[in-house]
């Protein structure tokens, strides 16, 4: 066994779902360290992003780096980082933000390939803009995840973009000679909800984009219908749509929005502003429900999660779910929308009474009244 491989085998997911079925590393980030080193030790400085769980920031101090900037748009991504580092006893990385000054002047980027081509756009094009002349992006993933677009994608903002061989059914793309093209996101989107005017601003690795998502849809056709709260949770709250959806309809309600996402979070107060909202919707990066008190929500709305990264997964939902619960008001409802075929229904009836609003073969809205 090599020193990463007992590196990577002492990693762990927490506080993310852990389950046997999925891990905290796999063959991606090994080739990814690998195809960067091609002629020694890393650099010094090192730029990383998409890290899940610690796999490539730590790997990247064990290669030699003695100083990691890391970017993770998960909350629970970074918390997961911090804690297997701490287990190893690493230390020599930051968190930062997405933003200009988090890869100015950076010579090397390590990059999991994103799945959404709209999130690796944007981070094309803020490494393209703002870093070194001679920056080099390592950027790797599952080849079953990737496609050609990836590469046409990087070639907007680098001109010179090769793929490596694939091993263990990873790959990796190798990204040079940036060409400084300037920032084009978030980007902006005019909806009409029935009658219901809503701009959507998102950045590239907010959930559905500009769009609005079906599971949404299917969620707001039932807003007349909640119980008329002073104030509200948008949980999950990817773009802020149903947050922001039920500002616009109800002009007395404060709504809180939660993310673990900081694309989401950053998405969310752009869609406010954009509305004109913003006094009465607030966002907060956040593990689900953390620091919202016990029985303190009067009504949260929920659209969950079916996917953990590129894994259908349950398990992102099921914590949702139950730290709503939690966080219930007696007498408080959970308006919920979720895919038909997943059981959820059980779990909620544990939370309280609840009610079908809507069924399809698609979707499902319930309401859940906590007792």
């Amino acid at each position: 066994m090599t020193d990463r491989d007992a590196l990577f085998a002492r990693l762990r997911r927490r506080p993310d779902v852990e389950d046997p079925t999925l891990q905290a590393h796999d063959a991606s980030d090994a080739l990814i360290l690998d195809e960067a080193m091609r002629g020694g030790r890393l650099p010094a400085d090192v730029v990383v992003i998409g890290d899940r769980h610690g796999a490539l920031t730590l790997g990247a101090l064990q290669a030699g780096a003695e100083r990691v900037r890391v970017h993770q748009d998960s909350i629970v991504g970074e918390r997961a980082l911090d804690a297997n580092a701490a287990e190893l006893g690493m230390a020599g990385f930051a968190h930062h933000g997405l933003d200009a000054s988090f890869v100015e002047g950076a010579r090397l980027v390590l990059l999991q390939l994103p799945r959404s081509l709209d999130a690796l756009d944007e981070i094309a094009e803020l490494v393209a803009t703002y870093a070194d002349d001679r920056v080099r992006v390592v950027a790797g993933g599952r080849v079953k995840h990737m496609t050609m677009g990836m590469n046409a994608l990087l070639g907007r903002s680098f001109r010179s973009v090769h793929a490596s061989l694939g091993r263990r059914k990873s790959r990796v793309l190798h990204a040079e000679d940036p060409t400084r093209p300037g920032i084009s996101w978030p980007r902006t989107r005019r909806h009409d909800l029935d009658g219901l005017p809503l701009v959507v601003v998102a950045h590239g690795a907010a959930f559905a984009g500009t769009g609005i998502d079906i599971g949404a849809r299917a969620l707001l056709a039932h807003l007349d219908a909640m119980p008329d709260a002073s104030h509200a949770i948008d949980l999950a709250c990817g773009t802020g749509v149903l947050g922001v959806a039920l500002a616009l309809r109800r002009p007395h309600v404060q709504v809180l929005a939660l993310d673990a996402s900081e694309a989401a979070i950053a998405s969310t107060r752009a869609t406010a502003e954009a509305n004109g909202v913003a006094d009465r919707v607030g966002a907060r990066r956040a593990d689900g429900l953390e620091g919202v008190p016990d029985a303190s929500a009067p009504l949260i709305l929920l659209n969950p999660p079916f996917h953990i990264g590129a894994a259908v997964h349950t398990g992102a939902a099921e914590r949702l779910i139950a730290d709503a619960g939690r966080a219930l008001a007696p007498g408080g409802e959970l308006w919920c929308v979720w895919n038909s075929h997943l059981g959820y229904r059980q779990q909620l009836d544990r939370i309280g009474p609840t009610r079908q609003v809507h069924r399809d073969p698609k979707f499902t809205v319930t309401a859940t009244r906590r007792t």
